[in-house]
């Protein structure tokens, strides 16, 4: 697929996303787990305000992990990409599209509490369905930051974006799978293997798609101290 080196890189950057997403996306879902737990005591609006700024705050985790692992890769191949700009772009993205990809069911949830009414569940191909139209909004969303990041120091930087919309499209409902699954086992051993095993393909899977776009844009380092081009 490539050549020496190329290859090389694009190796680390799948492995770098595979674990990156199991230990950052792991963390986050333990801690909402938990943080829900608790929060599931208040009732009401209350409660549910609560769920979802916890849901939020819980992307930090997720950002700071994969965002390390990422910048690792990368800055061999791009040195002048700081970690502290490289995590704040994850960062930024990671919070906006947690904060849009809770909100629906946020709202859901209060026209519920203030209807006294039962939510119905959709068939599980919708959910699936809107799982990959998430992944397009959030892979873009995700992307936008890191992009702003790398347009000042590699050329045709703007696949970055359709790169990550495409390898969050395809991972997303994975994620939405692994969840609904393990939702359905009540020993919690089978539960956490489950889980580890479904972030360690989605974080491969992902990471391979927009990696064969990574491996592409180091080979075009922008060599102008102050030039910029997307």
């Amino acid at each position: 697929m490539f050549p020496g080196r190329s290859f090389g890189l694009w190796l680390k950057w799948v492995a770098a996303n595979t674990l990156g997403e199991m230990i950052g996306l792991g963390t986050t879902i333990a801690v909402l787990g938990l943080g829900l737990s608790v929060i599931n005591g208040i009732s009401g609006v209350l409660g549910i305000l609560a769920g979802y700024g916890l849901a939020i705050i819980t992307g930090i985790l997720e950002a700071t992990v994969v965002g390390w692992a990422q910048w690792r890769v990368l800055n061999p191949w791009l040195p002048k990409i700081t970690f502290k700009a490289w995590w704040v772009a994850t960062l930024i993205g990671a919070l906006i599209a947690y904060c849009l990809g809770y909100l629906p069911s946020t709202i859901m949830s209060l026209q519920d509490q203030s209807t006294q009414s039962t939510a119905v569940e959709s068939e599980q191909w919708v959910i699936f369905l809107l799982a990959a139209g998430m992944g397009l909004v959030g892979g873009l969303i995700l992307s936008y930051y890191q992009w702003r990041v790398l347009r000042k120091h590699v050329n045709g930087s703007r696949v970055w974006l359709p790169a990550n919309m495409l390898g969050w499209m395809l991972g997303m409902p994975l994620i939405f799978w692994g969840i609904d699954m393990a939702q359905k086992i009540t020993d919690p051993a089978p539960q956490i293997l489950l889980m580890v095993g479904v972030l360690l393909v989605t974080g491969a899977i992902v990471g391979a798609v927009h990696g064969v776009s990574l491996v592409q844009l180091v080979k075009k380092p922008i060599q102008a101290e102050f030039a910029r081009t997307g």
